[in-house]
């Protein structure tokens, strides 16, 4: 008996043909495994290949002189401060001294250390070999990079400068108008409270609660609301207020104007004061008294007139 095409290399009209009937007898006869059915390729095998290795090698490689190549190969420089290295105590060292490599600073040291040490043990064989290791004042060497292109770069960093300080220039002046604008408003608040304060300490020497004339030098204090009930208390202690004694020292006090002529009881009782005679016109009568300065007769006026004339 023949089995459907299992096998993914099928064309796709081969596939189709593949109903769900035949996929359950493929999978009960035991012809399919779980997973896809893709032909996997074994994995490769590791080959050394010391000759090849070994002509490529020679292909490359340079008989030069160490000068042309400066190559060294040292361990890291031995700490200061640490045990000075004796021929019984070396493997301990490099145990102990065993670089982590998830360390970056450990790492970063170690790579610093052997190149310091490398320096410390060719900088003698250089100068051995009268190599200079120092640039000369007047050495001159051909920059990489073009001048236009370095200008370029040097007119770009200039922008970007400027670009700098006119933001700072911009971040400051905004501080300083925030500022100014802070100052301003204290300003007008204070002068806003000097004036109510210089208002209230009026109203208060109109109505006789203070006597104090300091305010007008703008030198006064805010008053304290709770002052009023011992301005109050000071006032019923002093008598009148500053107001009214200002009054009466200018115009006098009349004393009571309302009723002052009523009789009273001591005023009806007490008649020292009264002449009878001369309450009923019965006084001493002058002569050349009576009518000495009265105006004469319209008619006698006018005869004066005339004979004025």
């Amino acid at each position: 008996m023949d089995t459907p095409p299992l096998s993914g290399s099928d064309s796709d009209s081969d596939d189709s043909l593949v109903t769900d009937k035949e996929l359950q007898e493929a999978f009960s006869r035991g012809l399919l495994k779980p997973g896809l059915n893709v032909v996997l390729e074994g994995s490769k095998k590791a080959v050394n290949d010391v000759n090849g290795l070994k002509q490529c090698l020679a292909e490359f490689k340079r008989d030069l002189e160490w000068v042309e190549r400066l190559d060294v190969t040292l361990g890291p420089v031995p700490e200061i401060n640490g045990p000075q290295s004796t021929p019984q105590n070396k493997d301990q060292n490099k145990d102990q001294k065993g670089v982590d490599p998830e360390d970056d600073f450990q790492r970063e040291m170690s790579f610093y250390r052997q190149a310091q040490a490398a320096v410390l043990a060719v900088l003698p064989h250089l100068h051995q070999l009268k190599v200079p290791t120092k640039r000369p004042t007047d050495y001159f060497a051909e920059m990489a990079k073009s001048d236009q292109q370095m200008q370029k770069i040097r007119q770009k960093l200039q922008a970007k400068q400027v670009a700098m300080e006119k933001s700072e220039k911009a971040k400051q002046l905004r501080a300083l108008r925030k500022y100014g604008k802070k100052v301003q408003t204290e300003v007008l608040q204070k002068r806003q409270r000097e004036k109510a304060n210089m208002m209230s300490a009026i109203k208060k020497y109109q109505k006789g609660f203070s006597d104090k004339l300091d305010f007008l030098d703008g030198d006064q204090k805010p008053v304290a609301r709770s002052t009023k009930e011992g301005a109050k208390s000071q006032q019923m202690r002093k008598g009148p207020n500053a107001k009214r004694r200002y009054k009466n020292q200018k115009f006098g006090f009349g004393g009571k104007k309302k009723g002052s002529k009523w009789n009273t009881r001591e005023s009806h009782d007490d008649v020292s004061s009264f002449r009878a005679k001369i309450a009923h016109g019965k006084g001493i009568k002058r002569p050349g008294k009576k009518g000495s300065n009265k105006r004469p007769g319209k008619r006698t006026r006018e005869k004066m007139k005339s004979r004025a004339r």
